[in-house]
């Protein structure tokens, strides 16, 4: 089946600009929408891949509903001037990606894209899909046509079933309903006194508008809502009038004039204009580096590079060589030669099988690339992206775009980054990392980690999908009992994932009292922190919440890996190594570092991750307390030390003391309340912030953290002292010498301040706990393979390893796994770690 792709322009640029952070050229330019609607349609053109393709966008001028209903979109506010002047931005980049733009005199974007649309019904082989955040546009649903609504925590897909089974009426009915309840953001003004509830069950009952006038005198319509149909017949009509897309515009296209193919890969007016609005990342999302580079050199007579140049670098000797992939071809390059290579990796597999130094850009990738050729490196390469993310990690990840903005202080001699600017870029980077004391951190810490990384990735971990679908649908049924339970208690219908009609049903329906100040016709907020202020006037409210983690956990994890799993029945997520700013690991795509593990839904999510056959077990190693242990450590504290050294369980300890009573006294209340305080000097917790974590007064928090620093005297000393250092030097150091710079510790303002010091107490902490973790991932994979065992690393949580391996080799990995985790370090105080054995993560 062909498909057709109808982008409502001004929506998704609306969106983008509120959603994407402000950038600006160096001239000044605002491009944040640009931005993000590139990466919003380009996404949605990936997954699709349509076939046809168009743009609309409204003009400003009148039509035709103006003509109609002079009032029609009166009052409403124009758009900001700093998205206004990027709509000829994004224009001009859509015309160099081929899209076809259409605008008209006289109609709406949305008629347009109602009339694109109904193209699909003109071939049997085709459907139309509108990519929009306007709802407006689900009234032209239908058997061929579906609508892509953007929102907040996603895109949906909306066909007539799913449009149906949320509203209650076949997609057309949403004209009737509007004609009935208008549409403020419109100005259509609908029948006076007859809201989106009321009309909904109309319209479910009679079908149309022409339906409700027909029964106007049926019981089920009540006396006050008749009068008001009556009284404002005309109106009604006029509304449905204005709500309704027109699918006819006489627009003078077919489809054949939408055939669409993407971008090409030597896009020279697409790869200009990204130049031209500093879009680095669309190049190299699109590859198109490699086929406008030799079309830019060939238009300013630049030498082609000669089969000597090629045997040079191909011989390789001692020389470094520098690859940067552009497209289907290699950019290449020594300190003697360069040239741009278009055949078969595996042609030049020398240069991978010997242990000549390669320097790459996101090596992990490239590892990923030398995979599918049957090739390997033969020692971990030179990473400039990760050199330049150890250098100054901001908590983006670099790219190499970037990087050459940053490290290169002058332009080089072409316009596209080639691999002879890697060779500039890591001589530049060693030596920062030289004077910073952190080559260590490089180069025996994130280089070796590439290789374990990426074999990560491509084991992946496997999934009982069957068994994960039959969870999935419990939670579904789950979702539905707990959302009928919500409408009974509320005495009557209503959307409760719709904040606006939520906060009537329990603000004004139910009257519960509102905890916060609200200017007069403004929508009441129905967030959590106003949930939980109002959670014990009513019953409702715990329901609420407990939905919404229902809804949330089944959206997120259970149908967001669903849609990850692979043909093998394998989650391969994506390791980030270099974006936090602490060093630590992120996941993403899916992300399994964020599972939950305490709750009985995390719990028995896990268990539907399990080994790839019966051969074979997971063993699971977590350190104990790693962050604790480093803070007694690092501050040198005797009591806190002694206690890791007897083998104390130091959260009973540090209740005894605290509380006075003796350790066999410790409840499990008195011990979580002491774990909570522990945690919370770590990470900088305030008194305020720690009596509302467990309950208390400000008073007794205060009182809390006090106790425990007279405990263990010698962290508040340390944890000042680092918060000093910091301030003087801008930056925390790890153990290993890993630097995290702060510049919210010199900020005017004083909370922002004081969110630096508290990533100054736990960066040092954390940043340890994350280059030890590496360390021991590097051993235990170096010592794997060295014994030659059925054993790999499937995940890395944080402070947590996880093994898959044949049953035969199980008890020698696990051996291996505790070894290289707790000899990661010499502290003084033990790394201990827990380890346990089973057939899925929940056995863990």
């Amino acid at each position: 089946m062909k498909k057709l792709l109808i982008v409502d322009g001004n929506s998704t640029l609306n969106r983008a600009f509120y959603g994407i952070r402000p950038l600006t050229t160096k001239d000044g330019l605002n491009t944040n929408a640009v931005f993000g609607m590139l990466n919003i349609l380009l996404s949605h053109m990936e997954s699709l891949r349509p076939d046809y393709a168009a743009v609309t966008f409204d003009l400003p001028t009148p039509t035709f509903r103006h003509k109609a209903y002079e009032l029609y979109k009166a009052g409403r506010k124009p758009a900001p001037d700093e998205l206004r002047e990027q709509f000829p931005y994004i224009k001009e980049c859509l015309r160099a990606m081929g899209l076809p733009i259409m605008e008209l005199e006289g109609y709406e974007a949305d008629d347009l894209q109602g009339t694109l649309a109904s193209l699909a019904h003109t071939a049997e082989d085709t459907e139309a899909y509108i990519l929009t955040g306007d709802r407006d546009l689900l009234q032209l649903i239908d058997d061929k046509i579906r609508v892509l609504l953007v929102g907040t925590k996603g895109t949906v897909c909306y066909d007539t079933a799913r449009f149906t089974q949320t509203y209650g009426f076949p997609p057309r009915g949403l004209i009737e309903a509007k004609s009935l309840m208008g549409d403020s953001s419109d100005n259509i003004p609908g029948v006076a006194g007859v809201g989106e509830k009321t009309a909904g069950k109309l319209i479910a009952e009679f079908g149309t508008l022409d339906g409700v006038y027909e029964n106007i005198e049926s019981p089920s319509i009540a006396k006050g809502v008749r009068e008001k149909l009556l009284r404002d017949r005309e109106m009604a009509y006029l509304s449905r009038f204005l709500a309704t897309i027109d699918t006819k515009v006489p627009i003078g296209v077919t489809l054949d004039d939408l055939a669409y193919e993407g971008i090409p890969c030597d896009s020279e007016d697409f790869y200009n204009v990204c130049l031209k609005y500093e879009l680095s990342q669309m190049i190299s999302r699109l590859g198109l580096h490699a086929a406008c580079r030799t079309a830019i050199a060939e238009k300013k007579d630049e030498p082609t590079y000669t089969e000597a140049d090629a045997a040079a670098v191909l011989a390789h000797g001692k020389s470094r060589i520098a690859i940067v992939p552009h497209g289907d071809a290699l950019a290449i390059a020594t300190d003697e030669a360069r040239l741009l290579y278009h055949g078969e990796l595996t042609d030049i597999a020398p240069i991978f099988a010997k242990e000549t130094p390669l320097i790459l850009f996101d090596a992990k990738s490239f590892y990923h690339m030398l995979r599918k050729a049957g090739l390997r490196p033969a020692v971990p390469p030179y990473d400039v992206m990760l050199a330049a993310y150890v250098d100054n990690p901001t908590g983006t990840q670099p790219t190499l775009q970037s990087t050459i903005n940053t490290y290169l202080a002058k332009p080089t001699d072409e316009k596209i980054p080639g691999a002879h600017e890697l060779l500039a870029l890591a001589d530049i980077l060693n030596a920062r990392l030289a004077e910073s004391g952190m080559t260590q951190v490089l180069t025996e810490i994130e280089l070796p980690l590439v290789p374990v990384l990426a074999d990560m990735e491509a084991a992946g971990f496997s999934v009982d999908v069957a068994g994960l679908r039959a969870f999935d649908e419990t939670l579904a049924k789950a979702v539905e009992a707990d959302g009928a339970a919500i409408t009974e208690m509320a005495g009557g219908a209503f959307n409760i994932n719709s904040p606006k009609q939520l906060g009537e049903v329990l603000f004004e329906r139910l009257g519960i009292p509102y905890p916060k100040r609200r200017k007069a016709g403004a929508a009441y907020s129905t967030d959590a922190d106003i949930l939980n202020a109002v959670r014990y006037h009513h019953p409702i409210v715990d329901a609420i919440l407990a939905y919404r983690q229902l809804a949330k956990f089944r959206s997120t994890y259970t149908q967001g890996l669903l849609h990850a799993v692979d043909a093998e029945g394998k989650i391969h997520s994506d390791f980030k190594q270099a974006l936090t700013s602490t060093g630590r690991l992120s996941s993403t795509e899916p992300n399994l570092q964020n599972i939950p593990v305490r709750t009985e839904l995390g719990k028995q999510f896990r268990k539907h991750f399990v080994t790839k056959n019966a051969d074979y077990v997971l063993i699971d190693a977590d350190y104990s307390q790693i962050e604790l242990r480093l803070l007694a450590h690092m501050s040198g504290d005797e009591t806190m030390t002694l206690a890791y050294r007897e083998g104390a369980d130091i959260h009973t300890r540090t209740a005894a003391c605290a509380f006075g009573v003796p350790e066999e006294a410790v409840t499990p209340e008195l011990r979580k309340r002491a774990k909570a305080v522990s945690f919370g000097i770590v990470y900088g917790i305030s008194p305020y912030s720690l009596s509302g974590d467990l309950g208390i007064s400000v008073k007794e928090a205060d009182a809390y953290v006090e106790n425990y620093f007279a405990q263990f005297p010698h962290v508040k000393g340390y944890l000042d002292s680092v918060v000093a250092a910091a301030k003087e030097d801008g930056y925390t150091t790890t153990l290993f010498g890993r630097r995290r710079y702060i510049p919210e510790l010199k900020a005017p303002q004083y909370p922002v301040r004081k969110l630096g010091e508290r990533k100054a107490m736990n960066s040092p902490l954390q940043g340890t706990a994350a280059d030890i973790i590496k360390l021991a991932m590097i051993a235990v994979d170096k010592r794997l393979r060295e014994e030659g065992l059925d054993a790999h690393l499937v995940l890395q949580v944080h402070d947590e390893l996880i093994l898959e391996a044949h049953k035969k080799d199980a008890e020698r990995a696990a051996v291996i796994l505790r070894e290289a985790m707790e000899g990661a370090a010499a502290l003084s105080v033990p790394l201990t770690v827990d380890v346990t054995m089973g057939t899925s993560w929940l056995d863990q």
